[in-house]
């Protein structure tokens, strides 16, 4: 197999005609060229970004002087669309009142991302049988390049593959069935949600609890040899982006081993880890004496794999609703903490599990688990290999995504949150001596230049020759989560669509799939 482009290079529909400009004087975060603080001039053209021009005179000049300029965020790892999402908006009538609500409408989807600077979306759990549901979706998405990733390791067809035989005719049979599943779905990545769970849960057995060599229900495959063979498959056709994996035992305390063994499982081979923060959890119940983080090992591991990519799902206080393709982990967290649930499944080939929660500073599994998110950020060694993500909605709303970059770039700040949560976490945690703080160039990479490496989007994250025009313009702001809260204008493919938190123009994004052909 063979890559072609990493686009599918068409508008939805058709946008406004993006027009000559250029940013001028601006103060450029550019971490892909090394461009940080710099005071410089963006020239845009037909919706790239280009080179200074003979003529300068035809380019329509906007002062940018004072201001921070940034590439359009991208968000790596979020849930915006598909049968999961829809459950989310009926499941909580109180969550879908507020605002913004806790799973907006796609339309306030787009909206709401464009207007925090964002330009790009990934839903990361798409079924391969709701995949022409969830693009049917997606096309009302406004403004946002958008694209998803597909469940193919739940379809009973690709497991049979990953359980037969384990040679080269295999191994492409086990290509061919993947790269069919991309191509009719129009897929970017492959992801695996508690691999092998599927398969426990429709023989009636718990598809958590277990570690990564137990054998699924009639069968000999592991869900060990399931990621092996699942990594090495992407890896073979090409796609933009490796196998994006959330691991087993999402949730339950001491679930930092089988992390640890996911980890491993990966020597060598390319992989990306989902929303770490929910799969790092030391102890074996909920108690002040063994629950807590498991970070420490997870990450020594991790800053010594460069193989290894990661989004922490971080936890913020409030309420949100949870949803995953894991039904076993929605279960579980329903029946700990008796809120209504729901779950459903599609063809008997894939579902998901979906119930409203309340994160609680006071509480001590929330407590823990907000700490251990950001844990993660602060000693994670390499900026360029994490990506800043709430696993929206599960941890909290992207909308909160500013309050998480001021927690980070704002060490006074983040003691006085840490100074309000459960006393036995603020006894334990290794939060309480992290002093590091985010620089602007390193928020910039985490939620803009390094989701955008990681996933494969050769031309955003960056503010080079070429690149998409994707642009947005801050006031300087000593509090961090005002300033990325409101830019003063946001350009989407050269055209402006959002300034001091307003909507200017209702363009149609991209959709983004993955090229791939036999051979």
């Amino acid at each position: 197999m063979n890559r072609n482009a990493h686009t599918s290079g068409q508008a939805d529909s058709p946008s406004p005609a993006p027009h000559r400009f250029v940013l001028c004087g601006g103060t450029i975060h550019d971490p892909l060229h090394g461009r940080d603080g710099v005071v410089d001039d963006i020239w845009v053209e037909d919706g790239r970004i280009v080179a200074k021009p003979a003529d300068p005179k035809v380019f329509t000049r906007i002062d940018a002087s004072g201001r921070v300029v940034m590439p359009g965020g991208v968000d790596l790892h979020s849930h915006v669309a598909g049968p999961k999402v829809n459950a989310g908006r009926r499941i909580a009538p109180q969550l879908a009142r507020r605002t913004p609500a806790a799973v907006p409408t796609i339309h306030s989807t787009g909206a709401l991302y464009a207007a925090l600077g964002y330009t790009s979306v990934f839903d990361a759990a798409i079924a391969t049988a709701a995949a022409a549901v969830a693009h049917m979706e997606l096309a009302e998405l406004p403004i946002l390049d958008k694209g998803i990733y597909l469940l193919a390791a739940d379809d009973a067809d690709v497991l049979a593959a990953l359980d037969g035989a384990r040679d080269a005719v295999g191994d492409r049979e086990l290509q061919r069935l993947i790269a069919t599943a991309m191509q009719t779905g129009n897929g970017w990545a492959v992801k695996v949600a508690n691999p092998g769970g599927p398969a426990f849960w429709k023989h009636g057995r718990r598809g958590d609890h277990r570690d990564l060599d137990t054998p699924l229900p009639g069968m000999s495959l592991t869900a060990r040899v399931l990621l092996e063979r699942l990594a090495r498959a992407v890896q073979a056709i090409r796609l933009p982006h490796p196998l994006h994996v959330h691991t087993a035992n999402l949730g339950l305390p001491g679930n930092w081993r089988t992390l640890l063994e996911t980890m491993r499982t990966f020597d060598g081979i390319p992989a990306h880890l989902a929303h770490v923060q929910f799969h790092s959890y030391a102890g074996g119940d909920l108690d002040a004496d063994t629950f807590g983080s498991g970070v420490a090992s997870l990450v020594e591991w991790f800053n010594a794999h460069p193989e290894l990519t990661l989004d922490v799902g971080q936890v913020l206080f409030g309420e949100t609703v949870a949803m995953t393709g894991d039904s076993a982990a929605a279960e579980h967290l329903a029946h700990a903490t008796g809120v209504p649930w729901m779950s459903h499944d599609l063809h008997l080939e894939g579902g998901c599990g979906v119930l409203p929660i309340s994160y609680r500073e006071k509480s001590l599994v929330h407590a823990w688990q907000w700490a251990i998110g950001l844990e993660w950020f602060l000693t994670a060694a390499d900026p360029w290999r994490l990506v800043l993500s709430t696993d929206h909605p599960n941890g909290a709303h992207f909308t909160a995504y500013p309050h998480l970059m001021r927690l980070l770039g704002d060490a006074a700040f983040r003691r006085e949150a840490f100074d309000r949560i459960h006393p036995a976490v603020r006894k334990r945690s290794p939060l309480a001596g992290i002093s590091r703080e985010y620089t602007l160039q390193e928020l910039c990479i985490i939620t803009r230049a390094a989701p955008a490496r990681i996933a494969g989007l050769a031309a955003k994250g960056h503010l080079g020759v070429g690149a998409d025009a994707d642009i947005t313009v801050y006031r300087p702001n000593a509090d961090l989560s005002r300033m990325f809260a409101m830019p003063a204008q946001v350009f989407k493919a050269g055209i402006l669509v959002a300034e001091d938190g307003e909507l200017r123009s209702l363009t149609t994004g991209r959709v983004l799939a993955a090229s791939v052909e036999p051979t």
